[in-house]
């Protein structure tokens, strides 16, 4: 696609060069790469469209027609009603989005874009816009749910200047109040300068989980532009502790029972037994927003304990509430990652302290049980990382309230 991008702005091909072109694409054509699915499956069919539109001759109209097929019976599948890519990383939904506005722009440059499936996907890119607005911290960034981090896909302000240019409609802002991406299962809450991002949503399709980390019930949350509590984020895909720890439910701010994952990651890409939300609620009042919801993911314990999680919003304060319901002693604790820069105190106590952002935003905290601050590490972008700290605190009784509020 790169190859042909170069050539459809005023490049030359040299004709070794393009016979090398045309020999990959054949061979794509016989291997589209089905036992992987997701996005593997729709980034071949986008070489096959580039590839049907850019050469001539009867094999350039095949393998036109092997990718319109593609897109025609995975959009549906792939792209949720909400504009969600299924796999639900927001890092996977940004290159899939940029793969369809390069379609609508090869369609329009070549004349093709009153065909069925190019006729369909302004809509299409529409609602993975809004998902996309959704699910992007106030720092113009992805949050890091499942498999995502910095530098690999188009940040979405570059996407949306993309479509402007295909002159693509503007979409609106999330403004204040709550946001629920009801098919993929995410919950924002954006009141003034706050923005958090609440994960009550399932791990992935059922079929290819591959992309997915041990993070339900988890939760990112912004002041202004600064990130203050996050998930773990992704620096790797190699085999091996890394990635494992990185896809555990211990790297991520929601609650771990009995130092075990909520749902069973292993090796790189596979997931076991999975966790999934139950008894979802959003209630909304003058006085605020609350959001709660339960998973099952640990059903496999002794006990069969259930998870459940509380967001209170009230008065720029966050109360989130755990409870882990239990026929036997269980030990569980929740964790709040802090974001890059982010610094903690506690009092003597250990049940209350203060927070500051890197541009000296500072924040109170408070729990209902005694608190441990540790290090920990963050992983924006792959191969890299970065030190944090993460306050935690041990499930008494099976519950635990934690308060943050800023002025």
């Amino acid at each position: 696609m790169n190859w042909i991008k170069w050539a459809l702005g005023g490049a030359t091909l040299a004709p070794r060069w393009a016979d090398s072109l045309a020999v990959q694409i054949r061979w794509l054509a016989r291997r589209v790469e089905w036992h992987l699915l997701g996005n593997h499956v729709l980034a071949n069919a986008k070489a096959l469209v580039f590839a049907g539109l850019f050469f001539a001759g009867e094999e350039a109209e095949r393998w036109l027609a092997q990718g319109l097929s593609i897109y025609e019976r995975q959009l549906p599948e792939q792209i949720l009603a909400d504009g969600g890519h299924f796999e639900l990383s927001p890092m996977y939904h940004a290159i899939i989005l940029e793969d369809l506005l390069d379609l609508v722009n090869l369609a329009r440059s070549t004349g093709h874009a009153d065909g069925r499936v190019f006729a369909g996907l302004p809509e299409i890119i529409g609602r993975m816009r809004v998902w996309l607005a959704v699910m992007t911290h106030p720092d113009g960034g992805p949050s890091f749910f499942n498999d995502a981090a910095f530098g690999i896909a188009p940040s979405r302000a570059d996407l949306d200047r993309y479509a402007d240019r295909l002159g693509l409609p503007a979409i609106a802002e999330p403004g204040d109040g709550v946001h629920h991406l009801a098919s993929s299962g995410y919950v924002r809450v954006n009141d003034q300068d706050m923005a958090a991002i609440l994960d009550v949503a399932p791990i992935g399709p059922d079929y290819i989980p591959g992309h997915a980390h041990a993070d339900t019930l988890s939760f990112e949350l912004s002041l202004g532009t600064e990130r203050i509590i996050v998930n773990g984020g992704t620096s790797t895909y190699a085999p091996g502790p890394l990635r494992e720890a990185q896809r555990a439910t211990a790297a991520h701010s929601t609650v771990e029972v009995e130092g075990e994952n909520s749902s069973e990651v292993w090796a790189s890409f596979r997931v076991a037994r999975r966790a999934r939300i139950r008894e979802l609620g959003i209630d909304r009042s003058p006085d605020g927003v609350r959001v709660s919801a339960s998973h099952d993911g640990y059903r496999r314990l002794v006990g069969a304990p259930v998870c459940r999680r509380t967001w209170t919003f009230r008065n720029r304060a966050l109360a989130v509430s755990d409870e882990v319901s239990r026929t036997r002693a269980t030990a569980a604790v929740a964790r709040f990652f802090l974001g890059p820069g982010v610094t903690i105190t506690t009092g003597q106590d250990r049940s209350s302290g203060t927070i500051a952002s890197e541009r000296g935003r500072r924040l109170g905290w408070a729990l209902d049980a005694q608190g441990r601050i540790e290090a920990a590490t963050w992983y924006p972008t792959f191969g890299t990382a970065r030190p944090i700290t993460f306050l935690a605190a041990p499930l008494v009784a099976g519950r635990l309230t934690a308060t943050f509020d800023w002025p």
